[in-house]
């Protein structure tokens, strides 16, 4: 049983939440030797981000008021965290268990759109419908995104899309992605294009449906190196690329940037407590955390067949 310390909490969890793409690729270990995710898949190492709990105990000048209070951190899998109090976001009431282990991720995307210099009107097209592109595509359109297209091999991930009339499904394996999405008004290409597969093979395809100036958003952690032509992809066109980690949140709010990853939760949960943004039809499969191994087993040989894979800790 950990304890907290000065500025912290003990968290007894309620549910987490698997971030398959990056807690799978740590499972199978299976980065370049040499980058950055072979240093990352080390083991013994304590796995997840996306933890829901009750407060049940205070460290020392922690506000009282925080004791009982259902909290949404950083925290890991495990039946107890200790997380420090900036790392809290108070979960609504109306906001299930289960929806708010969601907001890790959600403010990725969030500081991901932020970064691109996303705006309201713009098209965009989303490249991997796992849970970061799904919640790419719902954020976008509750920040007010024109037509939204999004991208995946798999007819389940696409049929979870919202059924949103600016909202469109396309199946990669076609061969002429622009055609695809000139049935809806894009033939010029999107503003926006964003990467939520990890497959570092389609980023070329990704930069070939967006107009001339338009922006890449590198939202997932590609596994591998990707072959590039930057003239022909990048400077010809005049192409933008931005990488978006969700570290790269500020640590402390300014005048002129305040949106730091605390304020995205709160965002986040704000919206899906109002009813602009849901997450709850994202969840496909719950697991007691007793079965975490075989949990961990089982998507990796089936990844395609599960999207928001929640542990129970109740």
């Amino acid at each position: 049983m950990p304890t907290p310390g000065a500025g912290e909490v003990l968290i007894r969890t309620s549910k987490t939440l698997i971030s398959t793409g990056t807690e799978l690729t740590l499972y199978g270990s299976n980065g370049s030797a040499g980058a950055a995710w072979a240093e990352f898949a080390r083991f013994p190492r304590s796995m997840g981000y996306s933890n829901v709990g009750k407060i049940v105990e205070l460290g020392q000048n922690v506000d009282p008021s925080w004791m009982g209070q259902m909290v949404a951190s950083r925290g890991p899998h495990s039946s107890w965290v200790v997380r420090p109090i900036g790392d809290l976001r108070p979960v609504p009431p109306a906001v299930s268990h289960e929806e708010a282990t969601f907001t890790t991720l959600s403010s990725v995307v969030m500081n991901g759109l932020r970064r691109i210099h996303f705006t309201w009107g713009e098209s965009v097209a989303v490249f991997g419908l796992g849970l970061v592109g799904q919640l790419a595509v719902r954020i976008a359109s509750a920040a007010g995104a024109g037509q939204i297209f999004g991208m995946d091999v798999s007819s389940q991930r696409l049929e979870k899309l919202p059924p949103l009339p600016w909202v469109h499904g396309v199946d990669t394996t076609v061969q002429d992605l622009r055609a695809a999405m000139g049935k809806h008004g894009a033939e010029a290409g999107v503003d926006v294009a964003i990467e939520a597969s990890g497959d570092s093979g389609l980023i070329p395809r990704e930069i070939s449906v967006l107009r001339d100036q338009g922006r890449l958003l590198i939202l997932s952690s590609p596994r591998e190196p990707t072959l590039f032509d930057f003239h022909d992809l990048c400077n010809r066109r005049s192409i933008q690329i931005v990488g978006a980690h969700g570290f790269s949140q500020p640590a402390v709010a300014t005048l002129d940037c305040p949106w730091t990853a605390s304020r995205h939760g709160d965002l986040f949960l704000d919206w899906v407590a109002s009813g602009r943004l849901s997450t709850a039809e994202l969840v496909t499969h719950r697991f007691p955390f007793e079965r975490a191994a075989e949990t961990y087993a089982w998507l990796a040989a089936h990844r395609q067949e599960a999207l928001g894979v929640i542990l129970e800790w109740d």
